[in-house]
This record gives structure tokens, C-alpha cells and sequence, in this order.
């Protein structure tokens, strides 16, 4: 009998360890098969809140942020390229920018709470946002970027479009980004599994097969304890 496993995905869609994150997550939960029934909710979290509308250039950023030098920005780079890379995703070279990610937090926040013909809808355009943004350096705070990506994924564009033109969900998804601080997410991607165990970083696939495994077992023996 498969074990369910709620798996709250706090991230961003500018983090390039997020992608990396749920590409081994992802295959993790492939390789336990049947063990676990998974079901994954991407949350809210901004890596740059105060991010303007024109963005930054990735490499000015980073500077200004965590005082890194070219050289160390090009190895961090060709590291996060590698591993990509091993889990099947690419990481484009090239000009990219940072930009702000709130209307892309709230269309993924819309398919989640919709339910119905959206079920199941989220993880594609949370991993369509990655590809857009790391793969095709594409503007993701752009309504029509955005749109296109819903449309992609099977979407409803004119609805996507109606949230992004409006405020919609813009209260719900701040109150949740307070939430996982409150809980004491610092950085992305953290993933919380059954409301009670988190890991965080881009781990490795026998590393989420190992925790999950180990998640499992412990609320086993909570449920069933030894007489």
C-alpha cells in the first residue's frame, strides 16, 4: 500500500537550485515507486521582492548581493549548468536578468486553489516558468510571457490573463510567503513533507529517496507503535 506524502515545495522561479531541487525530487519519487502516493504543492517565495519592473542583469545582481567576483559567478555557474545537466534540464548560457517573480507566484497559486479541470495543472507550469526563464531567458514578470506559459501548459489564457490584470490572489499569496518565514523557511528550495519534515538545497536523488524512506518509517512507527 502506498504511504501518502503531502510535499509542500517552497521556491522560486528564479532559483536555480529549485529547478535542481524538484528535478531530483522528482526522480526520487520515480525510483520509490509505489512506496509513496506524492502529492506536491508549489508555495510561495521571492528571492527579490523589491525586484523593479525592468529587472537586473544576473551578474550585477549577484554582485551587488553577495559581493562575488566574475570568476566565482562563471564556476557557480558552470556547476548549476553540470548538474542541470545530470537531471535533464538546461541552463542556457548567455545575457539573462533577474525580474520580478510576484504575478508568476500568483498564476501558480490560481491553479492550485482552483481545483477541478486545473487539478494537477501547477507542477507543468511551475516547471514551464522554469524552462521559460533558465532555458529560454525569457521575461517572467511579463502578463504576456506569462500568459503564453499558461496557454503552453493548457491553460485557460484568457483566465490566466484576467488574474494577471487584476489583483487576484495578491493578498493570499503574501499571507503565505509571511507563513513559510514565520515557520522558519530562510531559503529555497526548502521542501516540507507532511507538514512535520523539511529538507532543504538542491539534494541529490538517494539523498530524497533517503529522507522520504526515513519519513515514512517514522510516522509508521507513530501510527502503528511497537506492543
Amino acid at each position: 500500500m502506498s504511504t501518502p506524502l503531502k510535499i509542500d515545495f517552497i521556491s522560486d522561479v528564479s532559483c536555480p537550485w529549485c529547478i535542481i531541487g524538484l528535478r531530483a525530487l522528482d526522480q526520487a519519487l520515480e525510483h520509490l515507486g509505489d512506496e509513496v502516493h506524492a502529492q506536491i504543492h508549489f508555495q510561495p517565495f521571492e528571492l527579490n521582492p523589491q525586484m523593479g519592473a525592468e529587472g537586473q542583469e544576473i551578474f550585477e545582481h549577484i554582485a551587488e548581493k553577495y559581493g562575488s567576483t566574475r570568476e566565482q559567478f562563471q564556476a557557480n555557474a558552470e556547476h548549476i549548468r553540470e548538474r542541470g545537466a545530470e537531471l535533464g534540464f538546461v541552463f542556457s548560457s548567455g545575457e539573462r536578468r533577474i525580474y520580478n517573480t510576484f504575478d508568476a507566484h500568483r498564476l501558480l497559486h490560481w491553479v492550485d486553489v482552483a481545483g477541478g479541470e486545473l487539478e494537477g495543472k501547477q507542477q507543468p507550469l511551475k516547471e514551464a516558468l522554469f524552462t521559460a526563464y533558465f532555458s529560454q531567458h525569457a521575461d517572467v514578470s511579463s502578463h504576456t510571457v506569462l500568459a503564453d506559459i499558461a496557454q503552453k501548459v493548457g491553460l485557460d489564457r484568457t483566465r490566466a490573463e484576467a488574474v494577471l490584470a487584476s489583483g487576484e490572489y495578491a493578498a493570499e499569496v503574501r499571507e503565505l510567503e509571511r507563513l513559510w518565514v514565520s515557520r522558519g523557511v530562510s531559503s529555497v528550495p526548502t521542501m516540507v513533507f507532511n507538514d512535520q519534515y523539511a529538507v532543504s538545497g538542491g539534494q541529490p536523488v538517494d539523498v530524497f529517496v533517503s529522507a522520504i524512506r526515513q519519513i515514512i518509517d517514522e510516522q509508521s512507527s507513530v501510527v502503528n507503535p511497537a506492543e
